[in-house]
């Protein structure tokens, strides 16, 4: 069992039913009263974000999450399939348990899936990926006031903002954590 004094960001633990995770944590002594630990929470099954607040001594259970090492093979339209890299076993993947990874996902591409229960619930994608630009507006001469950007659509599908200096055919460095544009990709 978990304590609150075991609190700390990416713990994993059941509380009411459903599995969560620590995105944030605060210890809390105020001036009277007794101490407390203010936390926003991630439910791992439906992505929502709480923030609660727990009493010095309260208890958790621990939460049966597995970790596997995975890569992308294909979607089928309804699925995305990913091959266990041990067993070489195939696991489809609902677009509800991708979320945002979605835009950032290229054949072949190693990850991690989070199991609850034998089911996947998310997916952990390199924090970095290389991606070519397939559309973008040319840039208008004299309108580069101020980190001027545009949007441009990369060969996932995904669009991005990008400086203005950059062209159609451009590879790219994308944070896969935020969809911001890092930089250009020299080959």
């Amino acid at each position: 069992m978990y304590q609150t004094s075991d609190i700390k960001k990416g713990l994993k633990f059941k509380m009411d039913g459903a599995p969560w995770n620590v995105v944030e944590f605060l210890f809390v002594k105020p001036g009277k009263g007794t101490a407390f630990t203010r936390t926003k929470l991630k439910n791992l099954l439906t992505g929502q974000v709480i923030e609660r607040n727990f009493r010095t001594g309260e208890t958790f259970e621990p939460v049966d999450i597995e970790n596997r090492n995975v890569t992308y093979m294909y979607n089928d339209g309804e699925h995305y399939y990913f091959m266990d890299s041990e067993s070489f076993e195939q696991h489809p993947v609902g677009e509800t348990a991708l979320g945002d990874s979605v835009n950032w996902l290229q054949d072949n591409m190693p990850c991690d899936i989070l199991f609850y229960e034998g089911r996947p619930i998310s997916i952990d994608l390199p924090n970095y990926v290389e991606l070519e630009i397939t559309y973008c507006e040319p840039a208008v001469k004299g309108d580069t006031a101020n980190n001027a950007m545009k949007s441009a659509t990369v060969s996932t599908g995904a669009t991005v903002l990008v400086p203005l200096f950059v062209e159609n055919g451009t590879t790219i460095k994308i944070d896969t954590r935020t969809g911001e544009y890092c930089g250009r990709v020299s080959k």
